[in-house]
């Protein structure tokens, strides 16, 4: 089918693998230039990608500013920066419901829809670890599952809200001196367990009707809320089989809850390291291992897994006893594909710090283009991908050789677009305009 898959760039100031930084031709100050990032999505968009992505914490991530680049501009407002240097790709950005309040969030997504002309996207997470808590007046985490009962609340919110005003809403009637039509303004009036909102939204509808909604998290809970909310969901899976049993869960999750399959769109990631030769591709891979402060990726790791430093041993495996998922409060998910890579390949520490370096559990392939874009379209063939969420290791070299080398392959086989056939975000995913929905419960 011709132009099925989709392409989301996922960028990280110098590249997804933590040592890109040390590179000779990596800029150790790019996180904070604009410019660095106005380059990236110009070559996404020369691309053709359907969307760009750039994730956020509420805290210094890893809790140190030692291992990697550790400075980062807030996502939303370099999102505008970029939307002012493009015209057709997607914009997404991340943004914590536990650290949030729906009214700000919403509008400041609704005014990001406006300033692209219908390009925004709304990458929803709940925000695990203790840090980020006691940056926000806590002095704990909230609960696994009470994060997500209130992330459902919060969308719900948000719906709302962006609904609250009718397409037609604004007259603009000069003649009549009628700006707008209050009658087609309808207030939130939301009671429920976590907000108390009015509303109405103090900006238009914008031009997709609402932002494109994301979801990445893959626990239970997270599987359950996508299948609810999500139209594209970001994963990490390692193997085929586990992408495949990823994707008809959460397809089938969907259709239980009323929802067409085919309008929530699965994008495995994917770090890949290109090369003109499959030897040149390795030897970029080895370099960046090479570069890896194996203490720093120690402490870590150790974090993940919620055992001292002292646990791990560089040159065994990991510890028999490590904690159950159950009692895991923070990224569930991320600590289950963490365990079973391990187990599974009986990586020692080091090897699966290097496993790990690249894109901290999402698959890492070192190949040439043709490589890659086979890798790419085995696993779209075979159930496991509606897309791909491209995470390039090292930037912006990696983005450059993706676009200018694997897309053209990918083009030349049918599987991807060669122009832009709309205008907005919704319509890259091949999703519709969501018409104004009235009444939404409050999530219970």
């Amino acid at each position: 089918m011709t132009g099925r898959l989709h392409l989301n760039a996922f960028l990280m100031d110098n590249g997804h693998h933590e040592a890109a930084w040390r590179l000779p031709e990596s800029d150790p100050h790019a996180a904070t230039d604009v410019a660095h990032w106005q380059h990236l999505a110009r070559v996404a968009e020369r691309g053709k990608l359907d969307s760009l992505f750039l994730a956020d914490s509420p805290v210094v991530w890893g809790g140190s500013i030692a291992r990697r680049p550790a400075a980062a501009l807030e996502p939303t407002l370099l999102l505008t920066a970029l939307a002012g240097a493009t015209r057709h790709i997607g914009l997404i950005a991340t943004a914590s419901t536990t650290y949030n309040e729906p009214f700000n969030l919403a509008r400041r997504f609704a005014s990001l829809d406006h300033i692209s002309g219908g390009r925004a996207g709304w990458n929803i997470v709940t925000t695990a670890g203790l840090d980020a808590a006691r940056n926000f007046n806590l002095t704990a985490l909230p609960a696994h599952r009470d994060r997500y009962a209130r992330a459902a609340e919060f969308v719900e919110v948000s719906l709302k809200l962006w609904d609250s005003w009718d397409d037609e809403a604004v007259l603009a009637d000069k003649t009549a001196g009628v700006w707008g039509d209050d009658a087609r303004l309808h207030p939130a009036s939301h009671t429920g367990d976590f907000y108390r909102v009015a509303g109405p939204l103090n900006v238009s509808r914008s031009p997709q009707g609402r932002p494109l909604l994301v979801q990445a998290g893959s626990s239970e809970s997270g599987k359950d809320f996508a299948a609810r909310y999500a139209e594209a969901v970001f994963t990490a899976q390692q193997t085929l089989a586990d992408a495949q049993a990823f994707y008809r869960d959460l397809k089938g999750r969907a259709a239980a809850l009323g929802r067409d399959p085919e309008t929530v769109k699965i994008l495995p990631g994917i770090v890949p390291a290109i090369g003109a030769t499959e030897r040149e591709a390795l030897a970029l891979e080895e370099e960046l291992d090479r570069l890896i402060r194996p203490e720093y990726a120690k402490a870590q790791l150790a974090e993940h897994l919620r055992v001292s430093p002292e646990d791990l041993h560089l040159d065994r495996e990991l510890p028999a006893d490590l904690p159950d998922e159950d009692s895991i409060q923070g990224a569930k998910s991320r600590y289950t594909l963490i365990v079973t890579l391990a187990r599974r390949e009986r990586l020692t520490v080091r090897q699966l710090i290097g496993r790990l370096g690249g894109g901290r559990g999402h698959r890492t392939f070192a190949g040439t283009p043709e490589q890659v874009a086979d890798a790419i379209q085995h696993w779209a063939d075979n159930g496991a991908a509606d897309g791909f969420n491209i995470m390039p290791p090292v930037l912006p070299r990696g983005l450059e050789d993706f676009v200018d080398h694997v897309v053209p392959i990918l083009q030349r086989r049918g599987l991807f677009r060669t122009d832009y056939e709309g205008t907005t975000l919704r319509e890259h995913y091949g999703l519709p305009r969501p018409a104004p929905a009235r009444g939404l419960a409050a999530a219970r």
